[in-house]
């Protein structure tokens, strides 16, 4: 029978860490994320698995010791929360531009700035949009679960490393801090190095021996060398459009209206569409899992039978923009959300709805 505890979203993300066979953690403390370290440090795994858990001098420090173990072939990873992730984004960037995988994870709190250590979703634009420099994205997760918070360690790693570039689990303080049932997987044993290179490609710089020496950079002088690098960063990103867009549906076969919400967010539009059904307005609503890639033709799918669309984010609405692209005004798309670390009720998103949509 399957281990199930009472934890945590982010004991879980440190649980699922260490089950997943990850190979080393570098972080540092930020509300409302600091229980990752806290259990890592707590379960003491570098005596069970060899994984390395290491408090780094900064955030900016964490990321760049994430670019080493990469360069390695190693699952590494770090968490922390909105203003730390933003001093990642340099080096998120060279390790997108690098192709190298990694597992960031953002437990977001209220901003901009400081904001405050309340939930919040207003970083969704830094994660799908690329956060850093360049053209570049990162593979984006969102989970509404404390399960999910522990299953998408393992969705990550194994997304980032089969396209070999970084990838985010989007949550927020909510999810971070509540406690649910989490049912634990299998111990997964940590690969080798001949096995990392027969699974993903031996690219990593292992030491050389029988081969050409690997060289992993994100510098081009050259500017046609540039352009091919970005050509070829560019079609693996179409290519995860094309093939790994996770999204949930609920109530949605019959909907003639349709609330987007992802995270938290959209945990509390479940009891709105419920409430919104009882009194005869045929609603549904569609859990984006993947923010990157976006569920653009999925939406797309059902607009012919949609009367309207409300985008639902803690935030001053910023995914309304993607849903609107999607769209390209072909049905109405109007937006309600709240900032500052304040939560909304599903009465609250009832009755923007019906104040937006005249019902």
């Amino acid at each position: 029978m399957a281990e199930k505890l009472l934890k945590k979203g982010n004991e879980a993300i440190a649980l699922a860490a260490i089950r997943y066979g990850v190979d080393g953690y570098f972080g540092y403390p930020i509300t409302p994320q600091s229980e990752v370290m806290e259990t890592l440090m707590e379960e003491m795994p570098w005596e069970t698995t060899g994984m390395v858990v290491l408090q780094a001098e900064s955030e900016t420090s964490s990321i760049n010791m994430l670019y080493g173990g990469a360069c390695c072939g190693k699952k590494v990873m770090t968490s922390s929360s909105s203003p730390g992730i933003s001093l990642m984004c340099e080096g998120i960037s060279y390790m997108a531009g690098s192709e190298l995988p990694c597992l960031v994870v953002n437990v977001t709190r209220g901003g901009p700035g400081l904001g405050t250590i309340q939930p919040s979703q207003g970083d969704y634009f830094q994660a799908v949009k690329g956060g850093g420099h360049g053209d570049y994205k990162t593979i984006v997760l969102a989970p509404a679960s404390v399960q999910e918070m522990y299953d998408f360690v393992g969705t990550g790693f194994d997304l980032a490393f089969k396209y070999r570039m970084p990838a985010m689990i989007l949550s927020d303080g909510a999810i971070g801090q509540m406690m649910e049932k989490v049912e634990l997987r299998p111990q997964v044993q940590r690969l080798t190095d001949k096995e990392i290179a027969e699974k993903y490609g031996d690219w990593a710089t292992t030491g050389k021996s029988g081969r050409k020496a690997n060289f992993i950079s994100s510098l081009a002088l050259e500017a046609r060398d540039m352009e091919q690098i970005n050509l070829r960063l560019q079609a693996k990103y179409r290519l995860i459009e094309e093939t790994e867009v996770l999204f949930e549906k609920h109530l949605c076969d019959d909907a003639e209206y349709l609330l987007v919400a992802f995270g938290s967010s959209a945990r509390i539009c479940e009891s709105t569409v419920e409430m919104a059904r009882s009194k005869g307005i045929r609603m549904g609503l569609l859990r984006p899992i993947t923010l990157f890639p976006f569920p653009t033709r999925i939406i797309q799918a059902m607009l012919p039978q949609l009367k309207g669309i409300m985008s639902v984010e803690l935030s001053a609405g910023q995914m309304v923009e993607d849903i609107r692209l999607a769209v390209n005004g072909a049905v109405p798309v109007e937006f309600f959300g709240k900032m500052g670390g304040i939560v909304f009720s599903p009465e609250e998103v009832l009755n923007a709805f019906t104040a937006k949509f005249n019902l």
